[in-house]
């Protein structure tokens, strides 16, 4: 464990220094800012330390974690300059609800596995939050998380009150089930509206990923990375021949794709 003196030493110097920033011999630009100003920043450094992670460079989650660390803080000393909170209540606030939300840890309660542990952390957040039905719960998850993170949250929530395929081939045949009615609802002709059969295939799919134990967010991100690698590939050997992707057959394109799709299994056998 890191070393207590220092720990509180390096935090207090970031309070400092970010108090010092939002005074009058500070900065224009942090004294200037709201908390509204913060939501994208906050967002942003989220998924900057969600890239180091998959990436694993501790060097670049060492800086992105400071970063997001950041954002608290800052947050933190606006609210303290308004006399609603400070950073040691938001400190405090999440220690509590640690303790109160590890019984097993913390009291008296026996749970032997994660899921265990799992649910008993859900129950008591709705207990906490008065949240009777499931449905109420639904209604608590952030408006602002991407879709696909949403769906994700919805459907944990409900599998564990039961609400679940026994089976991840169950869930595989309703991916293709909502297929074939997207299928047949394009076939239909331009008028047709396909955004809620692309809806519930996503949804579905997305469930998928959730009983196969792969986060869907993460997934898609590494797919538009591989796209993006594979593109660069295709670009690059179109132009040691003097050519742009736009001057070629797509048959060509593709040809080059499979190319480059059999370069990376070469490498990563």
């Amino acid at each position: 464990m890191a070393d207590e003196k220092k720990v509180c030493s390096a935090l207090w110097d970031l309070i400092q220094t970010v108090a010092f920033l939002r005074g009058p011999s500070g900065c224009p630009w942090d004294r200037a800012q709201r908390p509204e100003d913060l939501r994208g920043s906050v967002i942003e450094e989220a998924y900057e330390v969600a890239h180091a992670l998959t990436e694993g460079s501790p060097e670049a989650l060492l800086e992105e974690l400071g970063d997001l660390l950041l954002q608290v803080v800052f947050l933190a000393r606006i609210f303290e300059e308004r006399g609603v909170f400070t950073i040691a209540d938001v400190a405090e606030r999440l220690v509590d609800k640690l303790k109160r939300r590890h019984p097993h840890v913390f009291g008296d309660v026996r749970a032997e596995t994660p899921e265990e542990v799992l649910r008993h952390w859900e129950a008591l957040k709705a207990q906490e939050r008065g949240h009777r039905r499931l449905s109420d719960r639904f209604r608590h998850i952030a408006p602002h998380l991407p879709a696909l993170a949403e769906a994700w949250a919805i459907q944990r929530k409900a599998a564990q009150v039961g609400f679940d395929w026994k089976d991840w081939r169950d869930i595989a045949a309703k991916v293709r089930e909502e297929l074939a009615e997207l299928e047949q609802r394009a076939e239909a002709g331009p008028e047709a509206r396909v955004e809620e059969e692309v809806g519930d295939l996503l949804f579905a799919v997305v469930n998928l990923s959730r009983r196969l134990r792969v986060n869907p967010e993460v997934a898609l991100k590494e797919a538009n990375r591989k796209f993006i690698r594979r593109f660069a590939y295709i670009e690059e050997k179109l132009a040691e021949r003097g050519l742009r992707p736009e001057q070629v057959s797509l048959e060509e394109m593709d040809r080059l794709w499979e190319e480059a799709k059999r370069r990376e299994k070469v490498t990563t056998s």
